[in-house]
C-alpha cells in the first residue's frame, strides 16, 4: 500500500520549491547550504519527507523568508471542497503547480491583485482552452 503524502508536507514542499525558484538556487545549491544532498531537496519539495523545525527555519533563513511563508495558504487549501471529487480531478493540477512553468505562472498570477482582473485571465484561459479541444 503506497502511503500519500500529508497535505500540508505538499503544501510545504510546495512553498519551499516556488521559494527556491524565486531565489534562483538549483536543488543542489540548497542542499549545500542545509548540508544535505538535492534528493533529500526533492523529497521535501515532492512532500513525500518532512522538513523538520530546525531545517526548516534555516531554509527560511537562507531564502530570506519567514518560517510562517511556507505554510501561507495552507488552511485556505485544505479547508476548501474541491469542485470536483479527488477522484476525478487527479493530480494533474498539484503536478501543474509543481512544474517550472506553473510556478512562474503561479508566481505572476499571485502578483495581481485586482479580482477584476484575475477573474478576467481566468475566462480567458478557460475559452482559450475549451477553443483548443476542437
Amino acid at each position: 500500500m503506497v502511503k500519500s503524502p500529508n497535505p500540508i508536507d505538499r503544501h510545504v514542499g510546495t512553498r519551499l520549491r516556488m521559494r527556491r525558484v524565486e531565489a534562483g538556487l538549483s536543488q543542489e545549491k540548497l542542499g549545500d547550504a542545509l548540508g544535505i544532498t538535492f534528493q533529500q531537496i526533492q523529497k521535501y519539495e515532492k512532500g513525500t519527507n518532512r522538513i523538520g523545525a530546525s531545517r526548516l527555519q534555516l531554509a527560511a533563513k537562507i531564502l530570506a523568508v519567514p518560517v510562517n511563508y511556507f505554510f501561507e495558504g495552507a488552511d485556505a487549501e485544505l479547508d476548501a471542497t474541491p469542485i470536483l471529487p479527488l477522484a476525478e480531478v487527479g493530480e494533474a493540477p498539484a503536478t501543474f503547480a509543481r512544474s517550472p512553468q506553473g510556478l512562474l505562472l503561479l508566481n505572476a498570477f499571485l502578483k495581481i491583485k485586482e479580482p477584476k482582473l484575475r477573474k478576467k485571465i481566468i475566462d480567458l484561459i478557460g475559452a482559450m482552452a475549451t477553443e483548443n479541444k476542437d
